[in-house]
């Protein structure tokens, strides 16, 4: 376990500045929770407190108190997510050890580290790393609940999820049912006394995940920041709304025209998803089949049986609605598979391997190597210009280690282990090599995407390199979502601007959305006001309040968008305040040009 310790540490803390501030967005919230309280506890986006961002905020409390701790820097908002990736790695090993022994732990570990998209956002501050954490968490729990009908183990997995829920809101809940499956079939007491004990576990989750959602709903809106994605105030819409049930029907007022999907079954193997994700995903399935085949005639409370059923539900019920879902969708939330599919593959070819002088399970080891290895191919053959031989190397290599397998029973021990070594690095290589790759890219913007090429996933607002929206103006109003998951590095001279008397004022600056208001809050180091949030659509504030700010010289700046207001061609929903706002600016004040971006004097 040590060494895969060390070589998961290496692969996500190596060149890991090279990200800058990775999503702009979430690092000027921990800038601004590293300097005011109040907004580490409410996840403002500015220390001033003006809006939230369009999360709860507890992946932003860990990097928050980083920056307060260390002061802020990329490694001060980027090692925390780090760290959770090495715990993740640990905590699955630790778990899928307890139930099918070491080396199911140390292949179950070694193929999440290895998960391209793990190593994408373990490298980098969205939400999801704390809630791929606690979710293993909720699992080893589960478990752990599950082998002598512990009712404080089973509350203690249902407040690690509920936690979760305040990292990444409902997608924490897709697991829930796995859990409870798990222990309803495995527990070794009675109905009534399991039932009892779920219904347990369900307070805890309700706990653990409701009481923010309390205070945030009693405190004053008045002495509180904005929710931002909300059209409310509410957190409660946010939850349930915005970040709830609209991603799933794809009904999600506040959100961007083009931004919403259809879904499929071959979502996950399509060009956005397949290089995070897809590489072990046939073998997970097949392993879970097989654990269940291994198991049929095992005792109810069969823990094997049970985690396949816990491991299982995860991957099924998640990987539906990943596959399903309308709404917005990005490819690295698929990271919240990748323990699932690693811990089925740890168990099942730990299971099957023993077991290989059954034809049957011969076969399924056999199947699942050869569906590994042409599943990497063809994810390879998306990348036909990175590394063109891999592709047919990791084919052949799985291949003939998949043909071995099917006598590796006949053969002298140590070519057997042989055939399991070949076996192993033919299912690993490409994946390993892709995870390398990506560790090795640096990634910023709103949408990263796992791989090693610079011309990937491009984001709704046109190509550009892989994950990385810098460049151009800071985008504004409905003209295109684009311009609002840009970030850009300001000026010299517009960062002196920013900083001349900002002591002075609440705001030294405010700007239509969160991401260039986070470019310029970082360049500049002040409080800069995210007129509309995260998508300019939120009313906060409204053209009233703004007025009112101005008038009482509480915004020293308004910097103007680089796109079009979009008149009459807004795609999207929610207030249009940010955008009369900016329209009231244009038209009460005058503009100047700084390094190439309109700049506003709101005190003249």
């Amino acid at each position: 376990m040590l060494g895969l310790l060390v070589v998961t540490a290496a692969l996500y803390l190596w060149g890991l500045s090279a990200s800058g501030w990775a999503n702009a967005f979430y690092s000027a919230a921990a800038q601004a929770g590293g300097e005011s309280w109040k907004a580490l506890f409410f996840g403002s986006s500015d220390p001033s407190n003006a809006i939230t961002v369009d999360k709860t905020p507890a992946a932003l409390w860990l990097m928050s108190l980083s920056v307060r701790i260390f002061g802020l820097s990329s490694w001060s908002v980027l090692v925390p997510e780090a760290l959770l990736g090495i715990a993740s790695v640990a905590l699955l090993y630790v778990t899928v050890r307890r139930v099918s022994g070491p080396g199911a732990g140390l292949l179950a570990g070694s193929a999440l580290a290895l998960t391209p998209v793990a190593a994408l956002m373990f490298r980098f501050n969205n939400p999801d790393a704390l809630l791929v954490l606690l979710l293993i968490a909720g699992a080893y729990c589960t478990i752990r609940a599950a082998e002598k009908a512990s009712p404080k183990w089973l509350a203690l997995a249902g407040a690690a999820v509920g936690f979760g829920f305040l990292a990444k809101m409902l997608q924490a809940f897709l697991v829930l049912p796995a859990f409870a499956l798990a222990y309803l079939v495995a527990a070794p007491v009675s109905v009534g006394k399991r039932l009892l004990h779920l219904l347990g576990a369900l307070g805890a989750v309700v706990v653990s995940a409701g009481w923010y959602i309390a205070v945030v709903e009693l405190w004053p809106a008045s002495s509180r920041p904005f929710i931002g994605g909300s059209q409310t105030n509410s957190i409660l819409e946010l939850a349930f709304g915005y970040n709830g049930f609209g991603r799933i029907t794809g009904d999600e007022v506040g959100s961007l025209g083009g931004a919403q999907s259809s879904g499929s079954w071959a979502r996950l193997f399509g060009s956005e998803m397949a290089g995070g994700i897809a590489w072990l995903l046939p073998a997970a399935v097949l392993a879970l089949g097989a654990l269940i085949w291994l198991s049929w005639r095992s005792p109810r409370t069969d823990l094997t049986r049970a985690s396949a059923l816990a491991w299982g539900g995860w991957l099924l019920v998640t990987g539906i609605v990943f596959s399903y879902m309308s709404g917005i969708i990005h490819p690295y939330y698929t990271i919240a598979l990748a323990p699932a599919v690693a811990a089925l593959v740890g168990m099942g070819t730990t299971r099957l391997w023993r077991a290989r002088s059954h034809p049957i399970a011969a076969g399924l080891l056999s199947s699942g190597v050869a569906l590994t290895a042409l599943t990497a191919y063809l994810v390879l053959q998306q990348e036909s210009s990175w590394q063109p031989w891999l592709k047919y190397f990791v084919l052949v290599l799985g291949l003939g280690a998949a043909a071995l397998l099917l006598v590796a029973d006949r053969l002298p021990r140590p070519a057997a282990r042989g055939v399991a070594v070949l076996a192993l690095v033919a299912s690993l290589s490409g994946a390993g090599a892709y995870t390398v790759a990506t560790a090795a890219t640096p990634h910023s913007g709103a949408i990263p995407s796992a791989g090693p090429s610079s011309g990937g996933f491009g984001g709704f607002g046109g190509g550009t390199a892989r994950g990385n929206f810098t460049g151009g103006g800071p985008g504004g109003g409905r003209g295109g979502i684009g311009g609002l998951l840009t970030t850009s590095t300001p000026g010299e001279a517009l960062v002196s601007l920013l900083q001349k008397d900002s002591g002075s004022y609440t705001w030294a600056a405010a700007t239509v959305g969160s991401n260039p208001a986070a470019s310029y809050q970082l360049a500049a180091d002040v409080p800069v006001m995210a007129v509309g949030g995260f998508n300019g659509t939120d009313p906060a504030p409204t053209l009233a309040q703004f007025q009112q700010y101005v008038h009482d010289g509480k915004i020293h700046y308004f910097v103007g968008t680089g796109t079009s207001m979009g008149m009459g061609s807004r795609g999207g929903s929610g207030s249009d305040d940010a955008q009369e706002i900016a329209q009231w600016v244009a038209q009460n004040f005058t503009a100047t040009t700084v390094d190439g971006t309109t700049v506003y004097d709101l005190t003249t």
